[in-house]
């Protein structure tokens, strides 16, 4: 039986390979993957070669957001069983350092994260994963939605270290996938208000349909004078951006800043003191799988309306590029096993 993987054996390209069949280890389990969502990081490794002190130094195969089904297990598992559907938390930790004791093991040193060098990632038919990383899904969850947790998860973790509160109004920097599910989070935890802002109108669309009230990125200029939000999640990246946010926030103000910009960020810390603003840096997530399930479960979060397109194992390369091809393009699913009919 083959074990086909989209390969990334140099920059720009991707080569279909048939793997060794995994042997799940103590602990481990043998999981079917059957979708894989692309994240902007993917399409950094695969144009770029590197982001921040990550580098591509050899063969590699991407993809994080995944869900699957477990058809085998290792010695001492007993948290999930064969034919289980799962969902795939992708960082193992080494779970004993400090960090990890600490409950901070998404800080781990020694965290392995799939598709980020040196370690492979999901783009597979089967690989061996820790039954610790798998997250059993309700029958009524779709494989998609399973895989979309992951980016759900940073929005989750977002909120949390924004420490969002019920009644708290709410603006979001950044229509992307990740921008729009952090301002779904916002909402189900009882965000009285949430706006999202965006230059691409496809995306302002796309927020508008979720039921968000949007604006146009820059409408509004900076200084005072506009303070219009408790909460400010920045999800964009985009130079700038975080200081033009900064500005909307009242007294007390808490922002969450997940979009990281490629360089330096200069912010006007002398004249916003007065407003003892607080600033957190969000770092993929911790111990968010659990919430993530229950609001895709519940309907109060849709993650599958952010999927404007899906591609078989064979054309993960068409899903990577997919961004650079078609704007009006929001996520990119990857169906290894093949793209389920309807």
């Amino acid at each position: 039986m083959s074990n086909l993987a989209a390969v990334m054996p140099e920059l720009g390209r991707i080569e279909i390979r048939d793997l060794p069949e995994p042997q799940p280890g103590p602990r481990d389990a043998i999981v079917a993957i059957e979708a894989v969502g692309v994240c902007g990081s993917d399409t950094a490794y695969f144009t770029y070669g590197r982001i921040g002190d990550w580098v591509v130094d050899g063969p590699l195969i991407l993809g994080h957001e995944v869900s699957g089904r477990v058809v085998a297990i290792g010695e001492g598992v007993t948290q999930v069983a064969v034919g289980d559907r799962v969902a795939i938390e992708p960082g193992t930790p080494c779970r004993d350092c400090e960090d990890c004791l600490a409950g901070r093991y998404h800080l781990c040193p020694r965290l392995k994260f799939l598709a980020t060098p040196p370690y492979d990632g999901a783009l597979v038919q089967r690989v061996a994963l820790d039954e610790r990383n798998l997250f059993v899904v309700p029958d009524g969850m779709s494989y998609e939605e399973a895989a979309l947790c992951e980016p759900l998860s940073v929005g989750i973790w977002a909120c949390r270290r924004a420490d969002l509160r019920a009644g708290e109004r709410v603006r979001v920097s950044g229509a992307g996938p990740v921008g729009i599910l952090a301002a779904q989070v916002a909402r189900a935890l009882g965000a009285s208000s949430v706006v999202i802002s965006d230059v691409a109108e496809f995306r302002l669309d796309k927020a508008r349909e979720l039921g968000f009230e949007v604006e146009h990125s820059g409408a509004i200029g900076e200084g005072p004078g506009h303070e219009d939000a408790d909460v400010l999640l920045e999800c964009s990246g985009a130079p700038g951006v975080l200081a033009q946010g900064l500005w909307r926030l009242r007294n007390g103000g808490r922002a969450a800043m997940v979009g990281m910009p490629k360089q330096d960020v200069s912010l006007p810390l002398s004249r916003l003191n007065v407003k003892e603003i607080s600033i957190a840096l969000v770092n993929r997530y911790a111990h968010t799988w659990p919430t993530a399930i229950s609001l895709v479960s519940s309907g109060r979060v849709d993650v599958s309306a952010l999927v404007t397109h899906r591609f078989p194992l064979e054309q993960t390369q068409d899903a990577l590029t997919l961004a650079s091809r078609v704007p009006d393009s929001l996520k990119a699913v990857v169906y290894p096993q093949g793209i389920p009919s309807e």
